[in-house]
């Protein structure tokens, strides 16, 4: 009988080595995926980044007395490189999107600058990188989404807290910043 208890034992014990190993590898697993949703999201914001001094200089060649409209882009922009967790980076995204805005909607007041090739190429450019930020933003999300689901399940929530593994935040915009942007002039 003293052998049957033993081998029960180390067989549950086994097992629940098994499990947690486990249930340890697919955290890692989903943190790893988190991580690199958030690294394709950097890509695409950096890239829109770079798009903007380019896009401001070209405006600035017909409208040069709209000074304040480019300055609230670059400022914007700005902020934007300078925030790192999610829920600043998204907020301050928005900022950008709502200062980019701005600035297309002064090719309705200026012909020539709607008709620059230069400056609808960079128009382009930009809408297809807010796409790629688009989709990059809801598999970051959706990632988040399942870490999170899996950090709060049992098993997982012991071997979660015993390995320091936190709540991510998501990336999206906060309370005005959702509704539509306004433009002013």
């Amino acid at each position: 009988m003293g052998t049957f208890i033993l081998i029960v034992a180390i067989a549950l014990i086994v097992v629940i080595g098994a499990v947690a190993i486990g249930t340890y590898n697919g955290l890692v697993r989903l943190k790893n995926r988190v991580e690199s949703a958030w690294a394709q999201i950097e890509v695409q914001l950096n890239r829109r980044h770079d798009l903007i001094p380019n896009l401001v200089e070209t405006v600035k060649g017909y409208a040069s007395h709209e000074q304040a409209t480019l300055e609230r882009v670059i400022e914007a922009r700005n902020r934007a490189v300078a925030a790192h967790d999610p829920k600043d980076k998204a907020t301050a995204e928005q900022a950008v999107s709502g200062a980019l805005a701005n600035v297309f909607a002064l090719s309705e007041a200026y012909p020539d600058l709607k008709a620059n090739q230069n400056f609808l190429a960079l128009q382009q450019e930009l809408t297809q990188t807010e796409d790629r930020i688009a989709y990059a933003r809801q598999y970051y999300n959706d990632s988040v989404k399942e870490y999170n689901t899996k950090i709060e399940t049992f098993p997982a929530v012991f071997i979660a807290r015993a390995a320091g593994y936190g709540e991510r935040q998501y990336f999206q915009a906060e309370g005005d910043a959702r509704g539509p942007v306004k433009v002013e002039f």
